[in-house]
């Protein structure tokens, strides 16, 4: 067969793929579509010839067919914590495996979520999928009027409603808690982060309640505002200013915590672990560096993610399924060197 004439920087399209092969359109066009009724040898052959001369179906086009845009809409909103950017190199791979393309926009503040959202509309995604940020029940209602049903990751919808993924935050909030009592810690103290997270409100649940039914005082909690190193730093340096010092502390996430530890040692003057414990939570790549070796507790991020995929292919076919929230069992406490055993001696 004779290759498909070309000139400077056109493309090869399916008319040139079709009068190549010796086919009909519609036939090749079958070809790229896997639940199209084709002749096995037919789809091979169409299929290896569009390799070899480089031809592409056309999104756009393939859309107007089938009403599908194979695209995920990604909202993300907070790209300064590690976390998140972590999760979303890795979670657009399994999405591409999955046959989805990601389109990401992102909000460097709260107040412009709404705009990012009306941006991912305009290519009519198939489903949106949001991170690191509070989506109003007004927005999550439009994407759903508009055929993107909503996927929150590591966040829930500040109605409860809807789809989501997440950790269970209350029990790896219980586990930290666990921890620093059993190695006899007994003055506690939890650094909040954005208030309106459900992340941050569930960790904070948890690590309290655990503490009061453990038989201790109800854990001083120290507001920070941000998950963000600057907004740790500022809340260790504010420790001082506690009615009562404390000897463990359960941070919101890890970056805070690096920022909360490093303002305890060089603006305090502090020793962590020998005056103070310290435990985040994530368990990002940070965390183990040897300029931190962060006590954590890990997300299950490979259960997460997986469970985020197969919810989002489900909702691109269309499946009727009904909304749930997938609480995700804590990945296990991650022992490094800011928790002291003060029962004795020596470092965790």
């Amino acid at each position: 067969m004779s290759q498909p004439r070309q000139t400077g920087r056109r493309r090869v399209t399916v008319k040139d793929l079709a009068r190549d092969l010796g086919m009909s359109v519609s036939t090749v066009s079958r070809a790229f579509y896997p639940s199209a009724i084709i002749a096995a040898e037919t789809r091979r052959a169409v299929l290896e010839r569009a390799n070899e001369i480089g031809y592409r179906p056309n999104p756009f086009a393939q859309s107007l067919i089938t009403n599908k845009t194979q695209i995920v809409g990604m909202v993300v909103s907070d790209l300064t914590n590690p976390f998140y950017p972590e999760v979303m190199a890795r979670l657009t791979s399994l999405l591409q495996q999955a046959g989805m393309n990601v389109m990401l926009a992102a909000a460097d503040r709260p107040d412009k979520i709404d705009e990012a959202v009306e941006l991912l509309l305009t290519y009519q995604p198939d489903l949106m999928i949001v991170l690191a940020t509070n989506l109003d029940s007004h927005a999550r209602e439009k994407c759903e009027d508009a055929g993107a049903p909503v996927i929150f990751f590591n966040r829930l919808s500040a109605d409860g409603l809807g789809f989501g993924v997440s950790c269970d935050n209350v029990e790896g909030a219980r586990l930290a808690a666990d921890h620093l009592i059993t190695l006899g810690h007994r003055e506690l103290l939890y650094v909040s982060a954005f208030p309106g997270a459900s992340t941050n409100i569930e960790r904070q649940l948890g690590f309290c309640q655990r503490a009061v039914e453990r038989g201790l005082a109800e854990p001083q909690i120290l507001e920070a505002g941000k998950f963000s190193y600057e907004a740790g730093y500022n809340a260790g340096l504010s420790l001082n200013e506690l009615p009562r010092r404390p000897d463990g502390v359960l941070c919101a996430n890890d970056i805070l915590a690096i920022g909360f530890v490093e303002a305890l040692q060089e603006g305090l003057g502090l020793s962590v672990p020998g005056d103070i414990s310290v435990i985040g939570y994530d368990d990002i790549a940070m965390a183990g560096w040897p300029s931190h070796r962060l006590t954590t507790i890990a997300q299950p991020l490979e259960k997460m993610m997986a469970a985020t995929v197969s919810l989002a292919r489900e909702l691109a076919a269309e499946r009727e399924i009904p909304q749930k929230i997938l609480r995700i069992p804590p990945g296990p406490l991650i022992e490094r060197s800011t928790v002291r055993d003060r029962r004795g001696s020596g470092d965790i």
